[in-house]
């Protein structure tokens, strides 16, 4: 049966960083609710607007909008033999959708949490920077660039995204606690939850996620 790997973690844990090495593993489409909504938030729409004054804000997109993101890009034909989800799902509704999404594809879910101390995740987000040009990430207290604000790649400026600044970063990572924390009793209660000490070596994350992603958990 084909699967839905779905793994968990406040934001700057590291989902992005694995969930591509297990789309590049399993050949599965990795799909990140960030990064969707990102795209949407630049689009001049009346909900693109909504979502960007949201995430701007430091606040979780409505279940609602999640909810038809999800089923739209999961129903594409490259997620029938299996997808990974980033960021999805965050509250016990989520999970409820992902549940009945699972029942009418076909799917077996598995689920892993990444965990990392707020004080860690505090440092990954505000000091994460981006290329405007080639989109590498950089990271001012752990992965500088040679250069301060220049890319290492192509000397194009370096952006900090708007939510990782350091007052969105602490809503984000407290809204993260209050809302996740009933999804994450859940999983635990339901045995099909594995947590990775996500400060661990990428390659050591990825190692246990793999033998979570293939483990009887569900």
């Amino acid at each position: 049966m084909s699967k839905i790997i779905v793994i968990i973690g406040a934001p700057g844990a590291g989902k992005g960083t694995q969930s591509r090495l297990l789309s590049e593993e399993y050949g599965y489409p990795q799909i990140s609710t960030g990064d969707i909504l990102r795209e949407m938030a630049r689009a001049d729409t009346p909900l693109g607007r909504k979502v960007k004054e949201t995430m701007a804000a430091g606040l979780l997109v409505s279940d609602e909008i999640l909810g038809e993101v999800i089923r739209a890009r999961t129903s594409q034909p490259d997620c029938n033999n299996g997808y990974i989800l980033d960021g999805y799902p965050r509250t016990l509704d989520q999970a409820s959708l992902l549940e009945e999404l699972a029942s009418q594809q076909g799917k077996q879910i598995r689920f892993a949490r990444i965990v990392v101390p707020e004080e860690a995740l505090f440092k990954r987000l505000t000091g994460r920077r981006e290329c405007s040009k080639c989109r590498e990430i950089y990271n001012i207290y752990f992965r500088p660039p040679k250069v301060d604000g220049v890319c290492d790649l192509d000397g194009a400026p370096l952006t900090q995204r708007s939510d990782d600044h350091p007052e969105p970063v602490s809503r984000r990572l407290e809204e993260y606690k209050r809302s996740t924390a009933p999804l994450i009793d859940y999983y635990s209660k339901s045995g099909r939850l594995i947590e990775i000490n996500g400060e661990q070596p990428v390659d050591v994350v990825f190692e246990k996620l793999l033998a979570a992603a293939d483990g009887p958990n569900n």
